[in-house]
């Protein structure tokens, strides 16, 4: 991609909506479908150090332990994964495909020996990824949308520590810290912070046409 894509207006495209709501349909229609047929899909999540358990880093996001379990989840999912393919629709995919799987493989390797399910991992990575994203750029809607995530879920932030039981904090910490990685990564796609004339480094002030539009304005 070019600089002068990155710099382009933003254009609301029906995938900014559609993507994540669809996505977080699908995680209903996964719940309903457990508990109407008596299924038992935690044992498809993630289950740290075991050949088995890996399979969970694909199957993990889309299974929860109940109602309040999934309706956490599904609020700040809808939000920031629209706010990932508004900003980020050029890299969204990689961002949200390889982060799941990077931070899940990371979770396996160092979680504690319990199955682990939820799309809390996801929550945490895009949460990361565009706050830090809006903090390296300097760029104010993406820190803003960050910022209203903390206002609403403020307490969040305290789940990548291990200070409630059962709950996955290290699936939280590795999407949080996958998310810093890929915003460091991906530092240079997306949205960039606009540039005035005098920042160029090839700005000249003795540039000839620059004293014609000076002395235009004067006129």
């Amino acid at each position: 991609m070019n600089l002068q894509e990155e710099h382009k207006p933003f254009k609301f495209s029906p995938m900014v909506i559609a993507i994540p709501l669809y996505f977080v349909l699908f995680l209903w229609v996964v719940f309903w479908v457990e508990g109407n047929y008596n299924l038992y899909l935690t044992k498809y999540g993630l289950y740290p150090k075991t050949l088995k358990g890996l399979r969970g880093i694909v199957f993990s996001p889309f299974i929860h332990s109940g109602v309040k379990h999934l309706f956490n989840n599904s609020i700040p999912l809808f939000i920031l994964m629209s706010a990932l393919f508004y900003f980020y629709r050029n890299i969204a995919f990689k961002v949200l495909i390889y982060g799941v799987l990077l931070s899940g493989l990371l979770t396996w390797l160092i979680a504690r020996p319990a199955y682990h399910i939820g799309a809390s991992g996801v929550v945490y990575l895009l949460f990361s990824f565009i706050l830090f994203s809006g903090m390296i750029r300097k760029y104010y809607r993406l820190i803003a949308v960050s910022l209203i995530v903390i206002f609403l879920y403020g307490s969040m932030i305290w789940y990548i520590l291990p200070i409630k039981e059962g709950v996955s904090w290290e699936g939280h910490l590795s999407g949080f810290l996958i998310g810093i990685v890929f915003a460091v990564i991906y530092r240079k796609h997306g949205p960039q912070p606009e540039k005035y004339y005098w920042e160029d480094e090839n700005f000249d002030e003795e540039d000839p046409l620059l004293m014609y539009d000076e002395h235009h304005e004067e006129e």
